[in-house]
């Protein structure tokens, strides 16, 4: 069998590379994403595949990821929106918006849109690290920035929640043209993701806490499995999982409204052209 081609974000550390890893072991073409050059090449001379190096808080890094990954993959079977963390203060990107919901949800929306039409062809699987987080987010649609109230870790689950309604309506607009999504939790793992952060939660990555903590290739299994299986029948489309079994998420994360309102406002927040990305808007 020719090898399928799967692209992973934020894989230069953590699940992200234990799953580039594991995927290459299994005979995938895996292309790694990361944002530090050397620690994204790396992973990626170990496990002998490409990469991208792209940093999230600046949008056009990402359309520049996505014009450099539609030229040189005509096919990509598996995109898993991966690369993600928890932030300090509030801080506005150069594009404007606050730096956690930016790297967490409007970052993967916009790498989604732009291969939209690669995805489509090639009836892609789209994977979308979310968390248990998301049970603290609250998402209001007319604060998605976070400017009348702000606390890292709310911050933190509001974006995990937006990953789970984007995949809720990624499912709801794409599905007929073959796109499968699911978003996943992989648990409280032992990596650096929270290295940035005034978060409290941060100090539990750097102490004795740490040892009670998945290893990287635990929390990558779900990912893994996502991308190795086959949705309609192993999974289902559009929902949210844990441990390879479907999970309870906020009770916001079943508004179909709100998955609607979010993502053409998201879409009207990165300058998408709406009209050419996303005919349904």
């Amino acid at each position: 069998m020719t090898a399928r081609t799967i692209v992973i974000t934020g894989a230069s550390d953590g699940i992200g590379a234990s799953a580039a890893r594991t995927l290459s072991r299994l005979g995938e073409r895996v292309v790694v994403v990361g944002r530090s050059a050397e620690k994204t090449r790396s992973v990626a001379e170990e496990i002998g595949a490409d990469y991208f190096t792209a940093d999230f808080a600046e949008l056009a890094q990402v359309r520049q990821l996505a014009a450099q990954l539609r030229e040189k993959y005509p096919r990509i079977d598996v995109l898993a929106n991966n690369a993600g963390g928890i932030m300090g203060r509030r801080e506005l990107t150069v594009d404007g918006y606050e730096k956690t919901f930016q790297i967490n949800h409007l970052a993967p929306f916009l790498l989604t849109l732009e291969l939209m039409d690669v995805l489509t062809t090639s009836n892609a699987t789209v994977i979308n690290t979310s968390s248990a987080a998301n049970g603290f987010g609250k998402l209001d649609v007319a604060d998605l920035d976070g400017a009348t109230s702000y606390s890292t870790n709310r911050a933190y689950g509001t974006a995990k929640l937006a990953n789970i309604l984007f995949t809720t309506e990624l499912h709801n607009r794409y599905a007929a043209e073959g796109i499968s999504t699911a978003a996943f939790h992989p648990g409280v793992v032992a990596t650096n993701f929270a290295a940035e952060s005034t978060s409290r939660m941060r100090h539990a990555y750097k102490t004795f806490l740490n040892r009670f903590m998945l290893t990287p290739d635990q929390g990558a299994d779900t990912l893994v499995w996502l991308a190795t299986s086959t949705p309609g029948q192993d999974w289902t489309s559009g929902a949210y999982y844990a441990k390879r079994a479907l999970a309870k998420a906020n009770k916001q994360a079943y508004d179909a409204g709100l998955a609607q309102e979010l993502w053409e406002r998201s879409a009207a927040m990165v300058g998408a052209d709406l009209g050419e990305l996303d005919p349904r808007l």
